[in-house]
């Protein structure tokens, strides 16, 4: 028989903020939600009894969204007393990172639909996921300039304008394009390819892939990627 403590405590949730990158503008995946309160959010819900943090993050993704298998790591723990009207709960919040063209979303479980906004243009959210997103947004414009995190929102061949514009949208700035390819060739770890665009109709340009075990050797001898 479990034991009883005289202690009350508090329901335990999961949420995760997914971005992903069109042409022009970084988006986000949102959730309308079919039960109270009803109202666009971050998918997410309730960690089982049985189930670790990360188990129940990528649990509640693929039961809201149908993603799976994505780059997903932990961001914070919210725990204001008025976070949830229903009762007093904790979050834990994820961030995760997806190619878009890899991806289709589906709606399940307590999710209506499932869509994707631009960061800067969506409805109003549910509790306290407008913080949530805005501290994700943060931790990602941090940390794209000294972790290769940003190919994860990349196709797997790409093209060098493909990229700058990456890091221009995820950090709202204009990077000068010399000094930018000379930074991300200097790090040897883009591997040019006998492979051009297609069907553009300007001058096709080279496509380049990341190299991740390069990465992964370099990093451990403390290697430090920063653009």
């Amino acid at each position: 028989m479990a034991p009883t403590y005289p202690f009350e405590r508090a329901a335990l949730t999961v949420d995760c903020v997914v971005f992903g990158l069109d042409e022009r503008e970084l988006e986000v995946l949102l959730v309308e939600r079919a039960l109270p309160p009803q109202a666009w959010a971050l998918p997410g819900g309730f960690v089982h009894i049985d189930e670790t943090l990360d188990v129940a993050a990528r649990r509640e993704l693929e039961e809201e969204t149908g993603l799976k298998e994505v780059f997903l790591e932990q961001l914070y723990t919210f725990g204001e007393l008025d976070r949830d009207p229903r009762e007093r709960t904790v979050t834990v919040a994820y961030y995760a990172l997806v190619k878009l063209g890899d991806h289709k979303v589906r709606a399940a479980t307590d999710a209506r639909q499932a869509r994707w906004y631009p960061v800067g243009q969506t409805p109003p959210l549910a509790f306290d996921h407008r913080r949530i997103l805005q501290a994700a947004l943060a931790r990602l414009k941090g940390k794209v300039r000294y972790q290769p995190i940003g190919f994860e929102l990349l196709p797997p061949r790409f093209t060098l304008t493909q990229l700058q514009r990456l890091y221009e949208v995820v950090l709202e700035a204009t990077l000068d394009k010399r000094n930018f390819r000379k930074k991300v060739l200097a790090t040897d770890l883009l591997v040019p390819l006998e492979e051009w665009e297609q069907d553009v109709a300007h001058r096709a340009a080279r496509l380049y892939r990341f190299d991740r075990k390069r990465y992964q050797q370099l990093e451990k001898g403390g290697f430090l990627f920063e653009i």
